[in-house]
């Protein structure tokens, strides 16, 4: 597989691990990462932190899920000429639906993230979430957003 499709598919995994409830192993793909809050705040740094913040964050339900979809699309890859980095944006929405709360997109925005290949694997080494429409996010995360620091 390319550099390109190795890290596009990185980025799909996070969204496959979240909508799983895999907490863990999502926390795995920034083990060495840092995780930044729209405002270019860090957020976490690492898996250990990365979990924590996601377990502080992500509501899950009784199936272990949070019943979310997460649609990531127009994936821009640009690869270093070293070929050893990259950067990538991407357009993430994401749906919701859980008893009581029909079908919606919760929020939608961009994502800024940076990669490198270490011993021949690419690694996040940054992602930025930036969020530009924010709908009802009462039945996904455990706090608001919109007031409280991540």
């Amino acid at each position: 597989m390319d550099d390109y499709r190795q890290i596009e598919t990185l980025i799909y995994r996070y969204a496959e691990l979240i909508d799983a409830g895999k907490l863990t192993e999502l926390a795995k793909l920034f083990r060495l990462a840092e995780f930044y809050r729209a405002d270019g705040e860090l957020s976490a740094r690492g898996e250990e932190a990365f979990l924590a913040l996601q377990q502080r964050a992500v509501r899950l339900y009784n199936n272990g899920t949070p019943c979310t979809k997460h649609v990531t699309s127009n994936v821009i890859i640009e690869l270093s000429p070293s070929s050893h980095s990259a950067t990538a944006r991407s357009y993430f929405s994401v749906l919701q639906a859980v008893e009581g709360f029909p079908l919606q997109t919760i929020i939608a925005g961009r994502y800024l993230d940076s990669f490198a290949r270490i011993e021949g694997v690419w690694q996040f080494k940054k992602r930025q979430v930036i969020p530009e429409l924010i709908g009802d996010l009462s039945h996904h995360l455990l706090f608001d957003i919109t007031t409280e620091q991540q």
